[in-house]
């Protein structure tokens, strides 16, 4: 019988992974409710009008496309079949696709719920993302996703409060090491402006977010296929890599746009956030006016983020950015601007795997074993069970009569930091020996002192 397997770019998740994934989720989670964010969850299917036309050419060559229920060639023109090319077929074969993103869905909730909901809307997402993208390390298949947006406000302040929020979640995950790049879709136009690159500004995005991966040398070679001349891309390296601090940038690049009010206005939002983090009391410590950054996504339209943790392998654990014309994508009159941040688990996973950052908590399954000698003291060991799982201490007993030395090998293969053992004389004196797993130091505890040790 052939041995089973999982398609390429998704994994299992074994209970030592799902204790790590948790303590990233509970965290990550955690901050967006301290900042005011409700939860929303959205189906796993779109339809392919709601996905289409909002990531891009190169975005929509990546969704995952779910045949229709039947005989879904049944009406399907047979000339399109002779061709075998399966493009001309897709839109009649297929009127669903697995969600690219969470922000998409989003948009398209808040326009079919308009009324029911409060502006400014801040929601948080998480749930898994399905791309038809080529496996790679730190690139899935499938992968989850953590979103947090605002809809219905242009206010700077909801960027400088996604820094913060960024900046405290690296703090829950003890990452110390790590670069917030910011930068404005403005700001690139106002590039495309300098260099007379006007109406030109898709293929020049493109080519600039392929950069950091690809190099100069190969930008500058798409740039000429795509009929960018020398002249204007010399013009775009030297705006790129305009030299200085986050403010010597921005004052530079403001002289620079001197007749793009695109440019200026990307100056000026970015000003603007810098300022508030100082009325927030917080440093600009890790963010980085990048002038390069782009961001593939077709619909950003104001500032962008993108997240690195330094010294690894993996690229950008968290993206984002303000977004005006999404919900009129979906035939909305009315325009509202919103703004987001996404935080990619699996990445930040790996990241911290390799930074080797997981507190050994975030292993334990449970934080007592209680190991036990016999029928009778089995049964004594139930009562204590009980007393310590009703003060909220995750707990389990050895299910079975068995040697010492097994059950505690069993509570070290699972990480359970602490052990009870019950023999007969504590089931005459109710003091028990509770043993640290960790550092072999081992106490004699009243029920009563054991509850408020480990509470």
């Amino acid at each position: 019988m052939e041995k089973p397997s999982l398609p390429k770019g998704t994994r299992d998740f074994g209970p030592q992974t799902m204790a790590r994934r948790n303590f990233i989720l509970q965290s990550i989670r955690s901050v967006f409710q301290k900042f005011g964010f409700q939860p929303l969850e959205t189906p796993a299917m779109e339809n392919l009008s709601t996905l289409t036309g909002k990531y891009g050419d190169e975005g929509d060559q990546l969704l995952f496309k779910i045949l229709d229920s039947g005989d879904f060639l049944k009406n399907v023109d047979a000339t399109k079949l002779e061709t075998r090319n399966s493009k001309l077929v897709a839109n009649d074969i297929s009127e669903k696709g697995l969600r690219y993103d969470l922000t998409v869905p989003f948009a398209r909730y808040v326009v079919m719920n308009r009324h029911e909901i409060t502006l400014p809307f801040k929601r948080y997402q998480i749930q898994p993302v399905w791309r038809a993208d080529r496996p790679q390390k730190g690139r899935y298949r499938e992968f989850y996703q953590c979103d947090a947006d605002v809809v219905g406000t242009d206010s700077i302040i909801c960027e400088a409060e996604i820094i913060l929020m960024i900046k405290e979640v690296m703090a829950l995950l003890r990452i110390a090491d790590y670069t917030i790049k910011i930068n404005h879709r403005g700001v690139l136009n106002g590039i495309a402006e300098t260099m007379n690159a006007t109406g030109k500004e898709a293929d020049l995005f493109v080519a600039i977010d392929k950069l950091e991966k690809i190099g100069e040398e190969n930008v500058r070679k798409e740039l000429s296929e795509k009929g960018f001349t020398t002249q204007q891309q010399d013009k775009l390296f030297e705006l790129l890599k305009t030299p200085g601090s986050p403010e010597q940038k921005l004052n530079t690049l403001l002289n620079a746009f001197a007749t793009s009010a695109s440019g200026k206005k990307g100056i000026d939002d970015l000003k603007t956030a810098f300022d508030l983090l100082g009325h927030y009391q917080s440093s600009s410590d890790h963010v980085d006016f990048d002038v390069a950054l782009a961001r593939g996504l077709s619909y950003y339209t104001g500032c962008i983020f993108e997240v690195k943790i330094n010294n690894v392998a993996i690229g950008s654990v968290s993206g984002g950015g303000r977004y005006d014309n999404l919900t009129q994508a979906f035939g909305s009159k009315e325009k509202l601007s919103g703004v987001g941040i996404s935080f990619g688990i699996d990445r930040i996973y790996d990241a911290m795997d390799e930074l080797n950052l997981f507190p050994v908590e975030a292993n334990a399954s449970s934080k007592v074993l209680i190991c036990h000698f016999d029928d009778n003291t089995l049964q004594h060991g139930l009562a204590l069970l009980t007393a310590l799982r009703q003060k909220g201490i995750s707990s389990e007993v050895y299910p079975e009569v068995s040697k010492l030395k097994k059950q505690l090998d069993y509570a070290n293969k699972k990480s359970i930091p602490f052990t009870i053992v019950i023999g007969e004389e504590e089931l005459k004196t109710e003091v028990f020996a509770v043993k640290n797993m960790t550092t072999g130091e081992q106490q004699k505890w009243s029920t009563e002192q054991i509850i408020q040790h480990l509470a």
